[in-house]
């Protein structure tokens, strides 16, 4: 008897197994297949929205090139021509195309006539006018710092009877606009720049959301970033979000690059239908199976009644209910707790990683051009240099500068691998740094600067006596003495009489001051806060970065940074650990 009850268990269980295995198959296949299915559905729909950005981007392309050679912009690039009526004419194309504005500009760059107000500086170092000086179609985007408006511009070069670059025609084209009519329609799609940043989106909650380096998802500019995971089934890449309620909480996630308007877009589709579809499936075929379970089952127990007394039948089949409860109880007791185990589990993995991207976040560096800024303008001016020392014939000159440029190449290397390091959530090696030839470099970076402003360097190294030892990091040590020269720089423009002075203090703690004599700091408390600023607003050298990241460096040091007003002036002092053998040890 108990041999037979024995049989029946393992029948059983073999039939459960075999049900599962066969569910989860099917599910696994329906799933592979509705995900395909999904994907190409996908693709479609991407590629239709991008179809339908650049086509709305086309005509703005090919008005900036029919216009470029209008008779009335030509006469007035050659002084022939009357402003007004150019101005007419760009405004009756701007109001008949929507364009944002529309502005003719001469080969300095120098805005001639414009639609609507037009920018006050000189285009000369934008990128579409650099192009399109080039004899080229010039085509940038970004986000004005002064109504924060996203934007596309064309440039149309403008040639002249002997074939070369007289003017150019810039359409600058309102992306607002250009998204407002697909807004919310279908997936969720955005387009992605070179830089990492969301520019264009039918999901307005996902707009100007950032993607960081070595990262797969994108962060909000501002605020913690929500949970996020991506991981890979049946070939294509899911992504798990909670970015909003537009936006599914499992998508599929799709990437179509656009170099035509330089984004990539990308695309989330939402993965519930293929779910519900494979779930159906599965649901399906275990019913079959469990319907010929069933049978199978009634026909034993059919062979069993013809076979045993009802009495015994009874019997048996109360003991074999009162097993089966306590084994449901039990499964039900196992399958509770694993449950909770499981869900605690989650939410310490979910935590972690949060707390682990966030770690993240505030160790990133804010920009890459305070970095690179002045070892380009120290190659651009070495380089220069030697081209009239190679046509003057000094080749030796020529020579050295050459060796300079390497050496600031290497530099350069230096850094972008200090700064793949620090976005890894590591740091540049500490250890040996001499203070004198770190400033001595720093110095030489802002030279031409300081020279072509007309400012006074007082700096003495010869007075120290050789080298002067510090604990720290001689790249970004460098980098906080450019900031502090450049922001006393900056401090005097607005007055004629401008001097820096640096010195060291070799003390049981060493201290380097830099001082001017400018206005001070009008806001003591603020200074070393991210994007705080006294400059102008739209200036480029205004985004109140600089004191930050000093700060940030000079901390990592285990140094100290702080800045205080003087009689005449404001005075930045960073104090340093000096290096020791012990400490090295």
């Amino acid at each position: 008897m108990k041999t037979w009850m024995r049989h029946r268990f393992m029948i059983l269980l073999v039939f459960v197994i075999v049900m599962v295995a066969a569910s989860a198959t099917v599910w696994r296949l329906g799933y592979r297949q509705a995900l395909t299915q999904l994907v190409e559905q996908g693709e479609s729909d991407l590629a239709l929205a991008a179809d339908r950005l650049t086509a709305q981007l086309q005509r703005y392309q090919e008005l900036a090139v029919l216009m470029s050679s209008h008779p009335v912009l030509t006469d007035l690039v050659e002084g022939r021509g009357s402003a007004r009526d150019a101005r007419m004419l760009l405004l009756d194309a701007a109001d008949k195309t929507t364009a944002l504005n529309i502005m003719f500009a001469d080969i300095n760059g120098r805005v001639l006539v414009s639609a609507f107000e037009g920018p006050d500086e000189s285009l000369v170092k934008t990128p579409y006018f650099m192009r399109a000086m080039h004899g080229a179609l010039g085509t940038h985007h970004g986000v004005s710092s002064k109504d924060g408006r996203r934007a596309f511009f064309y440039a149309a070069p403008s040639f002249a009877a002997d074939g070369h670059v007289q003017g150019v025609l810039i359409v600058s084209v309102d992306v607002a606009d250009v998204e407002d009519n697909w807004r919310g329609d279908g997936p969720a799609v955005f387009f992605v720049d070179q830089a990492g940043l969301v520019f264009i989106t039918n999901r307005s909650e996902l707009l100007l959301w950032e993607r960081r380096d070595g990262d797969v998802g994108l962060v909000p500019p501002r605020g913690a970033a929500p949970p996020f995971r991506a991981y890979t089934q049946a070939g294509h890449e899911l992504w798990r979000l909670d970015w909003g309620d537009y936006v599914p909480k499992r998508g599929l996630h799709l990437v179509q690059p656009l170099p035509i308007i330089d984004l990539i877009g990308e695309a989330v589709i939402d993965v519930s239908p293929a779910q519900r579809l494979a779930g159906l499936q599965a649901a399906v075929v275990a019913a079959l199976i469990l319907a010929f379970g069933v049978f199978l089952y009634q026909a034993m127990q059919r062979r069993q009644v013809l076979a045993e007394a009802n009495a015994i039948l009874e019997e048996r089949v109360a003991m074999r209910t009162r097993a089966l409860s306590e084994t449901n109880v039990q499964l039900r007791r196992e399958i509770t707790e694993r449950q909770e185990a499981e869900k605690a589990l989650k939410k310490a993995q979910e935590e972690l990683v949060q707390a682990e991207k966030l770690s993240a976040l505030g160790q990133m560096s804010a920009g890459i051009s305070h970095e690179l800024n002045q070892p380009l303008m120290a190659i651009r001016q070495f380089a220069e240099n030697g081209a009239l020392f190679l046509q003057r014939g000094k080749d030796e000159v020529a020579s050295d500068n050459l060796s300079r440029i390497s050496e600031m190449a290497a530099r350069m290397a230096r850094i972008i691998k200090n700064l793949r390091a620090f976005a890894r959530n590591e740091s540049e090696p500490m250890g040996k740094v001499d203070l004198v030839q770190v400033i001595n470099t720093a110095v030489e970076l802002t030279t031409p600067r300081l020279r072509a402003d007309r400012v006074l360097m007082e700096w003495n190294p010869q007075s120290y006596g050789g080298a002067v030892l510090a604990w720290g990091g001689e790249v970004r040590l460098a980098q906080v003495f450019v900031n502090l020269i450049n922001n006393a720089a900056d401090a005097m423009m607005e007055q004629e009489d401008r001097r820096i002075s640096i010195s060291i203090e070799n003390a049981e703690r060493l201290s380097v001051s830099v001082r001017d004599i400018g206005p001070g700091i009008e806001d003591p408390e603020k200074m070393f806060e991210p994007f705080y600023s006294t400059k102008a607003v739209g200036s480029s050298e205004g985004m109140g970065l600089g004191l930050s990241i000093s700060y940030g460096l000079v901390e990592s040091f285990g140094g100290r940074i702080r800045g205080t007003n003087t009689e005449k002036g404001a005075m930045f002092t960073v104090e340093l650990d000096p290096w020791n053998e012990e400490k090295a040890a």
